[in-house]
């Protein structure tokens, strides 16, 4: 017996049975319906709906069902069409046709809405917490990558620089601390989109009904109070259509698998021996079951990979949702399965690649001699601004520098002093001392910078904030 079958003379065909039912996906939202439905009982214990003895028999019996559930004890019937039906059906077979009392005011469409949120603001937080351990990898990196005065194995004076690079050419020298912490800000914009859709999602649905709201004196934001929500919806008709929190999840999914991949790209080609600037662990590598020599990133190349299947996952859900009337539809059975497998990829995905780039060897030799003065450049027409060149002319002068370099086949650094004086008369003895890559960095000291002030700025910035951003 299904839910709605009095309505019907003939059992659905099986075919669409099988099409129809949503137990498959929706079973894992069976805590979070079975706490739904405490909440209820207890609000149509107070509403007059449910008395006293009623409500003393079903709680319990629900709470005896979310044990089953908790301990991997429930045992679903083939007739269980979803989650719902489910709860009610044991909750019937352990207290008898009292149970049928629980239903009274709610509809399957605001109960679904619930229990779909209420899984949501957990996931935000476990997905927090995993955020956290990945940020965490990408900090220790960073200030292995700083000075560590001492004898210490990690005792070093300088920090670790490395070429920065624009269309993937070597553009200006930066410190590899400067580099792992640009990984780290999209994260932190990551958290915070997603403590911000908490607020979004954390809107109680309940008590809508079927679309038209319920019909007894229920009180709905104690009832929100008591599920943990901040606040109830204003419009029932609304309520149990919007899904537009699942498509914000999936828009958050979507930039957090493109971040991942961003950073797993850069992985790929740092590891590779062209590059060779890191050397990944071999917990963290895969080999070739052709070429013994290979050594693969593939958990960094699959990385890239979720990333545009998290992307396929959003544009679906869209897809679904741009034609829809308004209330409920069935078409919003299909929203469930896109979210939990964002959910699922994202949380296998990060505490790996946190893992591999704890683990992950700096070249910090190979990075530095990647250093060559023509990316100094920039800083050569800064010396001309400097002694009164306007930059455009002082732009020109360096880039004719670096034309007259290339002719003479040395590098910026071994251009003659005479050959600077035949470019432009403002050239001087002190031009020499541009090119050290680490007087560039330091003079790239203001907010949001290189310079070796300015990451510890970042560092205990970034710090700060991982510290207040909470679910």
């Amino acid at each position: 017996m299904t839910l709605w079958s009095g309505r019907f003379t003939q059992t659905l065909d099986e075919t669409a049975w099988a099409l129809n039912t949503s137990l498959p996906v929706d079973q894992r939202m069976a805590i979070q319906d079975v706490d739904g439905s405490i909440a209820w009982a207890d609000a149509i214990r107070k509403a007059g709906i449910l008395s006293d003895e009623e409500h003393a028999s079903i709680s319990p019996g629900l709470d005896a069902v979310r044990k089953e559930f908790a301990s991997g004890q429930f045992v679903f019937a083939p007739a269980d069409e979803d989650i719902h039906t489910a709860v009610e059906r044991r909750l019937t077979e352990l207290i008898g046709p009292v149970a049928g009392k629980l239903h009274t005011g709610r509809s399957r469409n605001d109960q679904v809405a619930t229990d779909f949120r209420l899984w949501m603001l957990q996931a935000i937080r476990e997905l927090n917490s995993a955020f956290n351990v990945l940020q965490s990898a990408l900090i220790e990196q960073a200030e292995a990558a700083l000075p560590h005065p001492g004898p210490s194995p990690k005792g070093r004076g300088e920090p670790i620089v490395m070429p920065g690079y624009t269309h993937m050419q070597r553009a200006q020298p930066i410190l590899l601390a400067h580099w792992w912490l640009s990984h780290s800000w999209p994260l932190q914009r990551d958290v915070e989109r997603l403590n911000d859709l908490a607020k979004r999602v954390s809107v109680m649905p309940l008590g809508s009904g079927a679309l038209a709201g319920v019909p007894f004196d229920v009180d709905r934001v104690a009832l929100a109070e008591s599920l943990g929500f901040a606040e109830v919806s204003q419009n029932s008709l609304d309520a149990v259509s919007d899904r537009d929190f699942a498509a914000e999840y999936l828009f958050c999914a979507t930039m957090i698998g493109i971040h991942l991949s961003k950073l797993a790209e850069q992985i790929v080609l740092f590891t590779s021996a062209e590059f060779g600037f890191f050397e990944l662990s071999d917990a963290f590598s895969t080999g070739s079951s052709l070429m013994p020599q290979k050594k693969n990133p593939d958990v960094f190349e699959l990385t890239r990979g979720k990333a545009g299947m998290l992307l396929g996952l959003l544009t679906g859900l869209l897809a679904t949702l741009k034609g829809l009337p308004s209330t409920y539809d069935k078409d919003l059975q299909e929203d469930k399965a896109p979210v939990f497998q964002a959910t699922d990829t994202l949380l296998a995905t990060l505490p790996v690649i946190a893992g591999a780039l704890r683990s992950i060897t700096v070249k910090a030799e190979r990075m530095r001699n990647a250093i060559d003065s023509s990316m100094l450049a920039t800083d050569l027409a800064d010396y001309l601004v400097e002694k009164g060149v306007p930059f455009r002319k002082a732009h020109e002068l360096a880039g004719k520098s670096v034309r007259v370099a290339g002719e003479e086949k040395v590098s910026l650094e071994k251009l003659s002093l005479e050959a600077y004086q035949a470019i432009g008369g403002v050239f001087e003895a002190d031009v020499y001392q541009v090119f050290d890559p680490m007087r560039s960095i330091e003079k790239r000291n203001a907010v949001g910078g290189t310079s070796l002030q300015s990451v510890k700025m970042q560092l205990a910035e970034i710090k700060r904030l991982m510290s207040v951003e909470k679910p």
